[in-house]
């Protein structure tokens, strides 16, 4: 559920730098991925918890302005938290378009400095969702997704089914690697199935929540 408009949050638990800012993570909230770095002065504080939208101060055009309102684009904030020192706010928001417009980025943190990095657990998914997504909206020649999308539900639900049991029939023999294969090709196909149904994986994780409290 997002921050509903107008919530009352209280400004003073937040200790502002000198210049009267706050730096500000912003965080999907269904992936987990780091989106960018900001900042937020008073005003843009309350405009954000005001209208539901993450509002931000641009320190180079001493400017708020509503994120991504130029081109359309927005985040939703669905939860935020203050740090143990009060000096810097997280916003896990639902992001409309590219944190890294120019780039045609989904996140500002897009260019890979040092280390491997394999992306693992929530935000593999977020970023797999929006990959297939992308091909339920912008069907491609030789795309297997889009191949099942132009079959429909019941040939994806099909697919989902022999999976499983191509899972169960893995889990019976003594190489950890068919697990491992049968695994990714269950949950690539159940990951096509929500997409076909309209359903969020956060969804499934919100339920699974639900029952784990």
């Amino acid at each position: 559920m997002a921050v509903e408009k107008k919530a009352k949050v209280d400004i003073s638990k937040v200790k502002w730098d000198k210049d009267g800012l706050v730096p500000v993570v912003a965080q999907d909230y269904e992936s987990g991925e780091v989106l960018m770095l900001v900042y937020m002065n008073a005003e843009a504080f309350n405009k954000t918890f005001e209208t539901g939208y993450a509002h931000y101060y641009s320190r180079s055009k001493k400017t708020i302005t509503k994120y991504g309102e130029a081109l359309g684009n927005t985040q939703k904030v669905m939860a935020a938290f203050l740090d143990h020192d009060s000096d810097t706010l997280l916003l896990k928001v639902k992001q409309k378009g590219q944190a890294n417009p120019e780039k045609k980025a989904f996140t500002c943190f897009d260019e890979q400095l040092v280390g491997e990095y394999n992306t693992i657990g929530a935000e593999m998914f977020g970023r797999l969702q929006r990959m297939i997504a992308d091909c339920k909206k912008n069907p491609e020649e030789g795309s297997y997704a889009s191949y099942l999308f132009i079959r429909g539900v019941d040939k994806i639900a099909k697919k989902v089914g022999e999976e499983a049991v191509e899972l169960v029939i893995a889990a019976k023999n003594s190489e950890k690697s068919e697990v491992v294969d049968e695994a990714a090709d269950f949950l690539y196909h159940m990951m096509v199935l929500l997409a076909a149904k309209g359903v969020n994986i956060s969804e499934v994780c919100a339920e699974l929540c639900k029952r784990n409290r």
